[in-house]
């Protein structure tokens, strides 16, 4: 199968393009950007502020409205403290299956749309198809929020929205929002053997921690009725607890990663009033009685919204229609799905490989996955009039 062997290439070429969320993806976009256009796409780069990190959105048939978007994010998670049996920067095929960092996560998908171009080319007479590569997905989405500035300021925008994320190409039409911040706690240092004269902020970030672990029990009893989702309610998780410097010195730092994934917007407008109040009335007046500058900021790193199950949604019929699917389902985790919904268009999550794949050592994609996704793309060439 030619189309196969076009997008393992294409996908050796980017998985040894080291893409983690910290560092550069231009020279990836640059690559996809130069295979695009000799496909005949109309390719914009558009650079963060930094201008270390760009996306790319291109596209392929008639400057209209209505066309089909397709989606995947640029970067990676990190490969350290992994104990990978390969380099995680080399593609390597080993009995059916792809290894290498972001085979599934989602440079599988991005490597099957852009060897599917040539045949847009060809097809795209009366609905273009659009693609959009983006930065930083899995740190907050930024990348795809960036672009969502850009295309809501457009007058044409696409009608529908897939993003090839790893479903094992089920058709997702929900999924939890995905909220991430990080609070932080400034105290007062001191000798450890004099406790009450300085402020712990360690001791009050724990605190913090504790009301976390009361709301996440106190969200189960709010869960939709209903809710397609698994677990049905919004879910809390401490990432970590940073702070502190010595067995003796009463820290006057500290810091909480945490994130919730709402299944309702109420729900995180819940959990950040409790926390605020919490904060205001309990946890600041104890600190500022010692050191008055004491203090806690949260700082969002994302708040990215979930996609809503919706009738009528193109996004699922279309979808459905390709791969054979006689229903659709909702997963936990989160995409860029909702972010392109609320710019209006109709959105599903469908992809190669498996979630439990993504972020662990030896991250691997099926070949039966890709030459399944392959497949849909074929037939998605029937859709754009040609």
């Amino acid at each position: 199968m030619q189309a196969l062997d076009d997008t393992r290439a294409i996908l050796r070429d980017l998985i040894a393009f080291p893409t983690i969320s910290t560092d550069s993806n231009l020279a990836m976009i640059d690559f996809l950007g130069e295979r695009l256009a000799a496909a005949g796409a109309r390719v914009e780069i558009h650079r963060d502020a930094t201008g270390a990190k760009a996306n790319l959105f291109a596209t392929i048939g008639p400057e209209r409205e209505g066309g089909i978007l397709l989606s995947g994010h640029s970067d990676v998670v990190p490969v350290a403290d992994q104990d990978w049996t390969t380099d995680p920067f080399t593609m390597v095929e080993r009995d059916g299956r792809l290894y290498g960092r972001g085979t599934c996560d989602m440079k599988g998908f991005i490597a099957a749309a852009v060897a599917m171009a040539p045949l847009y080319a060809e097809r795209a007479v009366e609905r273009p198809v659009h693609f959009a590569f983006t930065h930083d997905e899995e740190t907050g989405c930024l990348g795809a929020q960036a672009l969502a500035q850009i295309l809501r300021a457009r007058g044409a925008r696409p009608a529908v929205a897939i993003i090839g994320e790893p479903t094992s190409m089920r058709v997702i039409e929900g999924h939890k929002g995905c909220f991430e911040y990080s609070t932080h706690f400034t105290g007062l240092e001191g000798h450890g053997s004099g406790p009450d004269r300085g402020v712990n902020a360690v001791e009050y970030a724990v605190r913090y921690v504790a009301r976390l672990l009361e709301l996440k029990e106190a969200l189960k009893a709010r869960a939709p009725k209903g809710s397609r989702f698994d677990p049905p309610w919004t879910t809390i998780n401490t990432g970590a607890l940073v702070g502190g410097v010595a067995h003796n010195v009463i820290p006057g730092k500290a810091r909480v990663d945490w994130e919730m994934r709402p299944v309702q917007a109420g729900d995180a407008d819940f959990v950040k009033a409790d926390l605020h109040a919490y904060c205001a009335h309990t946890l600041l007046p104890a600190m500022r009685a010692v050191m008055p500058d004491a203090d806690i900021v949260t700082e969002t790193i994302g708040e990215v919204e979930g996609l809503v199950p919706a009738d009528g949604n193109e996004a699922r019929a279309i979808v459905m229609e390709l791969t054979g699917a006689n229903g659709a389902d909702t997963v936990p985790f989160g995409t860029e799905a909702g972010i392109f919904q609320a710019l209006g268009m109709s959105a599903v999550v469908c992809g190669p490989g498996s979630i439990e794949q993504a972020h662990k050592p030896d991250e691997y994609l099926a070949l039966d996955q890709l030459a399944e996704c392959l497949t849909m793309l074929q037939r998605l060439a029937g859709k754009l009039g040609g």
